[in-house]
């Protein structure tokens, strides 16, 4: 393979990379290779205009032997659009380069504001980290500061053009990904600024990613404006759980609250992109609206109530209700469900009644799906690889479930209509899960229910705890670890990100307590977490007040392990263990302050 050498250090390169690509690529691994760069971007056109990343170039010259002699005459050249070649040495630390890289920071910081105090970009802005690296200590510039505008763009973005640096990429974004060009440069020299045409909002269905995109604090997202400094959130690799895209994230986080979603660059399934729809879409995790504690219907009533209560009558109502004449236990597996808690509450059902219906829950439709860009050639050989695309289903886990359903029952899996229509009148009691972050259950579905035992298993409150008999508080997928299969049948796992609301359980845990309840076996976990708990309380009694908190628990919840037993226990599941594609742990780690002798 051939190679380049970049300050001493050895990089094998793919050829048609470029030298800033391929050093790029030896910095993740934890090579000494870093190039500083502002305007370029794997995803975006070279531009090769920020200047910061121009290196000194030796190269073997065929026509002199060989001998290594210096490219265009010792000029530097822009590392990001200079194609590697076999043999060469390329210099970032050089006298000449480190000159060239002061004078690029001195003359962008000339009109760049002291904003760093309360500027959201702050602890993790390219210019500040820049500026200590290869900048000046003391700026020479005696003259006024040219101040530009703050601007509205769009319902997302906000823009401080007096902090921006002209580094495009926020443009070219617009221009080559939505294709929808809304944003200009407009005016000359120091006057310059990104705008919206006039009469135009910065408003299509990737918009969010020009702030990811920008390098310093210009692009601002409004959601996420003055809300958390970023050095106080910690970052849990997951995957979208609003939609079937399966778009790798971060969620970002501080202190059990979700604060914003990042995309995590996956070149097989979303790229360097998030959609909107999943960037904004996480809200319902802190919804006014969500299910606090277990609820019991007593008198026609819903009262809240604690898990003992709860599971035990859910347990007399399911097993009674389901062994009568030609009546059998359903259970309805919502599509926003992991894998592993679709086979834990299937192995519930089927331990409460051997015949019990395992059906899909509704699958979530909205729109049409899109491909970016809009204009990419279909009939390119490589259009998958190179195609960011956007899904109407707005389910993370509909393959999934369904395929764990129909390894159980040794057939197709039942689908929600299907089950509705056909199968509803065979049960005598039913599990429904949701986790659907808006309104779902129709009036078809009410007046279904109306006659059968329910257990509700749900986050947010909706009509259907009009015909419930019982009501469990479950967590959204932030809130636990677990496995979903995207559009493309790409089985990922996430990890859990905060710990769960309120009194809410992973329908996983609560499949485990239930099944343990209902085998009488030991229900005893380790550690006791007064979260887990709400007594019941009557007329003028402190909540909590209550002596008795102990609490019938079943063994903790491990998506893992449970992906081990499905495959164990059903062969078609064996790809549980085999193809999920797990977070891979960055490579890199910030290094620590350096201590010097005084």
């Amino acid at each position: 393979m051939p190679s380049i050498t970049i300050n001493g250090t050895t990089v094998e390169f793919t050829p048609g990379e470029k030298i800033l690509q391929a050093a790029n690529r030896a910095l993740e691994t934890g090579k000494h290779t870093e190039i500083p760069q502002y305007c370029f971007h794997d995803g975006l056109s070279i531009p090769a205009q920020c200047r910061i990343c121009l290196v000194e170039v030796w190269a073997p010259n065929p026509r002199n032997d060989n001998k290594l002699e210096p490219m265009m005459g010792g000029k530097l050249l822009p590392s990001c659009s200079t194609d590697a070649t076999d043999g060469m040495v390329v210099y970032s630390n050089s006298p000449q380069a480190v000159a060239n890289q002061k004078a690029v920071m001195e003359y962008l910081l000339i009109n760049h504001p002291l904003d760093c105090p309360v500027c959201d970009q702050a602890g993790e802005c390219s210019l500040q980290d820049y500026s200590y690296k290869y900048g000046r200590s003391v700026s020479r510039f005696q003259e006024t500061k040219v101040k530009q505008p703050k601007k509205d763009l769009g319902p997302h973005i906000y823009i401080y053009s007096d902090r921006c640096i002209m580094c495009t990429r926020c443009v070219r974004f617009a221009r080559e990904w939505p294709e929808t060009a809304e944003l200009m440069i407009d005016g000359r020299g120091n006057q310059s600024q990104i705008d919206v045409f006039p009469g135009v909002a910065l408003d299509n269905e990737l918009s969010g990613n020009v702030a990811d995109l920008c390098p310093v604090g210009a692009l601002l997202d409004k959601d996420f404006l003055f809300a958390q400094r970023v050095w106080f959130l910690k970052s849990t690799p997951s995957v979208d759980g609003i939609t079937a895209s399966g778009d790798n994230i971060w969620i970002e986080h501080n202190e059990g609250k979700v604060y914003r979603l990042k995309p995590r660059t996956n070149m097989g399934v979303n790229k360097w992109w998030i959609t909107d729809e999943v960037r904004y879409g996480w809200k319902f995790i802190h919804s006014d609206a969500r299910y606090k504690a277990p609820l019991r219907r007593q008198h026609g009533t819903l009262i809240e109530t604690d898990f003992v209560k709860a599971y035990t009558q859910s347990l007399e109502g399911l097993r009674s209700r389901s062994t009568g004449a030609g009546k059998r236990l359903a259970l309805i597996v919502s599509p926003m469900l992991t894998c592993e808690e679709a086979y834990a509450l299937a192995t519930l059902a089927r331990s409460i009644d051997n015949n019990a219906i395992l059906a899909m829950g509704p699958v979530p439709f909205d729109g049409e799906d899109k491909a970016f860009p809009p204009s990419l050639d279909t009939n390119d050989p490589d259009y998958e690889k190179k195609v960011y695309r956007k899904y109407a289903e707005k389910a993370p886990n509909a393959r999934g479930v369904r395929r764990v359903l129909e390894a159980i029952t040794g057939s197709d899996a039942i689908e929600f209509d299907a089950f509705t229509q056909n199968h509803l009148t065979q049960a005598g009691a039913v599990i429904v899960t949701g986790n659907y972050p808006s309104a779902w259950p129709t009036d078809h579905l009410l007046e279904s229910l109306i006659d059968p035992y329910v257990l509700l298993i749900d986050t947010l409150e909706t009509r259907l705890r009009e015909v419930a008999d019982v009501v469990l508080p479950s967590a959204t997928w932030a809130e636990k670890a677990g496995t979903f299969e995207n559009a493309r049948n790409l089985l990922q796992s996430f990890e859990q990100a905060i710990p769960v609301q309120h009194a809410a359980k992973t329908e996983g845990q609560i499949a485990n307590d239930m099944v343990a309840l209902f085998e009488g076996g030991e229900l005893d976990r380790p550690h006791l977490n007064y979260s887990d708990v709400i007594v019941d309380e009557g007329p003028g009694q402190v909540p909590g007040s209550s002596d008795n908190i102990s609490l019938p628990r079943g063994p903790l919840f491990n998506a893992a392990h449970v992906r081990e037993t499905m495959a164990n226990v059903y062969p078609p599941l064996s790809v549980m263990v085999s193809d999920v594609r797990t977070p891979a742990p960055s490579m890199m780690k910030a290094g620590d302050m350096e201590l010097v002798e005084l």
